[in-house]
């Protein structure tokens, strides 16, 4: 069972977020606190506080710009922070006047350009780090080829990157990363250059090799279907800040504030009336429509704002509201669409359009966001 528990940003004293505190027990593999890094004026990473846990696959999920490839930076010792420490794998990195320069940190950068060496061969590439370790000659070339094994690159060991795939070259970085024998893996937006049936073969190879090296992971992208599908949770960061951490359905179903709300996934997000508070269930009244809603224990009844998820909307002919389809994209299976009824516009989705006309529909669930 994950508990969830309540943060708050030592800068405001307001409630920001619902932090998923992790498996109980386990020892944080990375450990941020009160981390901040300005340019200028620009606070790019303000006031972090995060633990990741040891073996995690951690994601940090935001738009471009956010601060989450600085957040990675300060980690792998490329970036010095303003305040605020580091600690890996329970060894203090960084703050208090101290700095562990990045090839004392036993961390393994992955970036989204691959940084292939391109005059030396795959094998070169992957044996690089292994090469300034204290290994006799036959257990590197054993780590080497374990690191190839791993992510299917054996036949392609002489090769020059020059020669591979997009998908291949990325593989390559991969099997670096996982002959340097490093304890922390940080990956920055791995995936960007791929075309989109490479990306789903490579999050499925990511996560096999990860559960196989039992490394702990920060992961870094603006893609939210790349964050649900890999992460173990994630942290949703904007200007600078953590907005909510947690698992990925939790933070779909569960959005700790409107601007993740509106960032995670499609929504609609209504003003209504809460009434009928029971535990973590109420009654919500909107737009002449009534329906269930989950929400936070402790809830008050009274106005409230309620996401609706678009599996929310439920089309009936008996349905209280009446609405006006706007337009509609097939999504492989389903059916986007966006329904105007005349009080708020409603994203939708369906296996089968309502057809022409006027649509009735009803809502079969939603989510009562936390007062504040």
């Amino acid at each position: 069972m994950i508990e969830t528990t309540r943060v708050t940003h030592p800068n405001d004293g307001k409630r920001e977020n619902f932090c998923d505190a992790g498996p109980e027990g386990r020892p944080a593999g990375i450990s941020l606190r009160g981390l901040t890094k300005r340019f200028g004026k620009t606070a790019a990473v303000d006031n972090v506080t995060l633990d990741i846990a040891d073996g995690e696959f951690f994601v940090v999920l935001g738009p471009s710009g956010c601060g989450k490839s600085t957040l990675l930076r300060l980690i792998a010792g490329l970036e010095t922070a303003d305040s605020g420490t580091i600690s890996l794998a329970g060894a203090p990195v960084a703050g208090d006047g101290h700095s562990v320069p990045p090839e004392g940190r036993s961390v393994a950068v992955v970036f989204q350009s691959y940084a292939l060496w391109p005059h030396m061969s795959v094998r070169k590439n992957v044996a690089f780090p292994v090469e300034s370790g204290n290994f006799s000659r036959k257990d590197a070339a054993a780590i080497v080829d374990g690191a190839l094994k791993a992510v299917a690159l054996e036949p392609f060991a002489e090769r020059k990157p020059a020669g591979l795939s997009g998908g291949q070259q990325q593989r390559v970085a991969l099997a670096r990363c996982l002959a340097s024998r490093a304890s922390t893996v940080l990956m920055d937006e791995p995936l960007a250059n791929l075309d989109v049936h490479l990306r789903a073969t490579m999050e499925d190879e990511l996560a096999r090799v990860h559960a196989a090296s039992g490394a702990t992971t920060l992961y870094i992208t603006h893609d939210q279907r790349e964050a649900m599908a890999l992460a173990t949770r994630v942290a949703v960061m904007q200007s600078g800040r953590i907005l909510q951490v947690a698992a990925p359905q939790a933070l779909y179903e569960r959005p700790a504030s409107e601007p993740v709300a509106r960032f995670i996934g499609r929504s609609t997000i209504v003003d209504a009336t809460l009434r009928d508070v029971n535990g973590t269930m109420a009654t919500a009244d909107a737009g002449g429509a009534t329906w269930p809603v989950a929400c936070e224990a402790g809830t008050s009844a009274g106005p409230a704002r309620v996401v609706i998820r678009p599996h929310h909307v439920v089309f009936s002919q008996d349905g209280p509201l009446s609405g006006t389809v706007q337009r509609t994209a097939y999504r492989g299976g389903m059916f986007e669409m966006y329904v105007d009824t005349g009080t708020f516009s409603i994203a939708a989705e369906t296996r089968q359009p309502p057809g022409d006309g006027p649509v009735r529909l009803g809502f079969a669930g939603g989510w009562a966001l936390p007062p504040g």
